[in-house]
């Protein structure tokens, strides 16, 4: 076990070594978030670094924390004005297409992977959701911007949609755990969850904005630190009654950012630059989780369930979820393809480890080789894509490096 100088001299190392290779990422076409796993995995137990690290209670916890920081950060960015006419577009995608996904790559891993159709559905749960981030930065990197209202509904469905596959997954959880748990009571879960999650969201939000905007403290710097305390709280709170913590932190998030206040420019910033630290220590920390040897015997089965993930869920549960819309065929096309796994996934694949799931080990491994697939085959295929399909807009002026926007973008 090594000191905890020695520790502190590793993990800062290791925080600005992630740092120079998203500064590459850009210039080399790479998905920086794929960076930051690689360097995680090259220091962990089966890596040359030799860090010995097997504690997915740790993990998880670390990934909570993390994402929902991120999540409240990315409410903060978005923006009102440019979400609200694709609300309905963006609640359809990350409710039904969430739970088409979860369907389809739960009825491939039973009928092709012979995984229990339970465990199935959990599969496709945990890689249901979407991580937009890693499409924004290679978009940024590149000076694209897409026509329409494509930017704002992928912004509006990756942070929406993660609520939503962390209920799916802790209530298929409990059905495998407690299988005498009926319909009703995970409809009744549900419902709570969406209930609490959304009505204690939009309440803690509320008053965030007010403390943010009334609250006159001595200190500047406490602001940011207000914000971010009120943050965890709102996700502790409503976690503990019930509710999804995930959506009321995106919600409360969301509310703040509509508002105007003095102190908000260096808040959104502060924000910013925590999200960039809770993304970067997560890929790391879920890096070392991995065990490269045990992904080799997968390797098959994970590349036909990621392209069956890329190839046919994922297009149909965007073609079912924007059924009802006039929304261009070829803007529908462009969706479906952006539609990269990250890091909910992978944290939503502790779960079951920690729930003792039958299987969960390779369930782990084989949502870590999905995500690597997808960031690896869709991220820098995206401008090609956007070209090929002619849906991208006038490019956009290179920006200034303070004004690229962090993982909050997701």
């Amino acid at each position: 076990m090594p000191s905890l100088e020695l520790s502190l001299a590793i993990g800062s190392f290791l925080v600005i070594l992630s740092i120079a290779s998203g500064y590459a990422s850009g210039r080399l076409g790479i998905p920086s978030l794929l960076l930051f796993l690689a360097i995680g995995m090259l220091v962990g137990s089966d890596g040359p670094g030799g860090i010995e690290f097997d504690n997915p209670h740790l993990v998880q916890s670390i990934g909570v924390v993390a994402l929902a920081l991120i999540l409240f950060a990315g409410g903060l960015d978005t923006q009102w004005h440019s979400v609200r006419p694709v609300l309905w577009r963006g609640i359809s995608l990350s409710t039904v297409g969430v739970c088409v996904t979860a369907l389809l790559v739960g009825w491939f891993a039973s009928a092709v992977l012979n995984f229990a159709f339970l465990q199935g559905l959990l599969l496709g749960a945990i890689v249901s959701s979407t991580d937009a981030a890693a499409v924004f930065a290679i978009l940024r990197a590149k000076h694209i911007q897409l026509k329409g209202d494509l930017t704002p509904l992928l912004e509006l469905e990756s942070g929406s949609n993660d609520p939503m596959a962390v209920i799916l997954t802790i209530g298929l959880i409990e059905l495998l755990t407690q299988p005498s748990t009926s319909a009703l009571d995970l409809l009744r879960m549900f419902a709570v969850q969406v209930t609490l999650g959304a009505g204690l969201g939009v309440i803690m939000g509320k008053v965030m904005g007010y403390l943010l905007d009334r609250f006159e403290l001595e200190f500047q710097g406490l602001y940011p630190v207000l914000s971010v305390a009120l943050a965890l709280f709102t996700y502790g709170i409503t976690s503990g009654l019930g509710g999804s913590g995930f959506l009321a932190v995106y919600l409360a998030g969301l509310l703040v950012g509509r508002r105007s206040f003095a102190r908000k420019a260096d808040v959104m910033r502060f924000h910013d630059g925590v999200a960039w630290l809770m993304q970067i220590t997560m890929f790391l920390v879920l890096g070392l989780q991995v065990f490269p040897s045990r992904l080799v015997p997968l390797m098959v089965p994970a590349l036909l369930l990621s392209l069956f993930l890329i190839v046919i869920a994922r297009p149909a549960s965007i073609f079912l979820g924007l059924l009802p819309t006039r929304m261009p065929v070829r803007e529908r096309a462009l969706v479906a393809w952006v539609g990269l796994r990250g890091a909910v996934p992978i944290i939503l694949a502790t779960f079951p480890l920690v729930a003792g799931i039958p299987r969960a080990d390779e369930m782990f491994h084989l949502v870590f080789f999905i995500v690597l697939t997808s960031l690896l085959l869709q991220g820098p295929s995206v401008s090609l894509v956007a070209r090929w399909l002619g849906v991208e807009g006038t490019p956009v002026a290179p920006a200034k490096t303070s004004e690229v926007a962090g993982p909050s973008s997701q």
